[in-house]
């Protein structure tokens, strides 16, 4: 739950996104810039083979993740080009995940 309140307050913040769409794709909440298109899919599930592991999922088709490891390789651990990758016992660093959604949820506008 907190990761959903930290994606719908960053986009709040976020100039330019607009209202965001809340829908399960795959089983997985996910949030879409649905109004302004400009950004891409972000999704949160549980890690499956993880004990309290769970993920921020990213488009695998997007440089987003290769760009998060440039800045944060340090603050986060990943999965691929796919993944922030978390446990229920760590300490999110939320002003620097608040920064990785922020880009997520502006990629189609940045490109441009």
């Amino acid at each position: 739950m907190c990761l959903r309140q930290l994606i719908f307050d960053t986009a709040a913040a976020t100039a330019e996104v607009g209202e965001l769409e809340e829908t399960l794709k795959w089983g997985q909440p996910s949030y879409l810039t649905t109004q302004s298109k400009s950004g891409s899919l972000i999704r949160i599930d549980q890690i499956k083979t993880g004990d309290g592991d769970y993920a921020l999922y990213f488009h695998c088709q997007t440089t987003l993740v290769d760009t998060f490891k440039e800045m944060y390789r340090e603050k986060f651990k990943f999965a691929g080009n796919r993944s922030i990758l978390f446990n229920v016992g760590d300490k999110i660093p939320l002003k620097e995940l608040r920064q990785c959604i922020s880009l997520a949820l502006t990629y189609h506008r940045d490109k441009r």
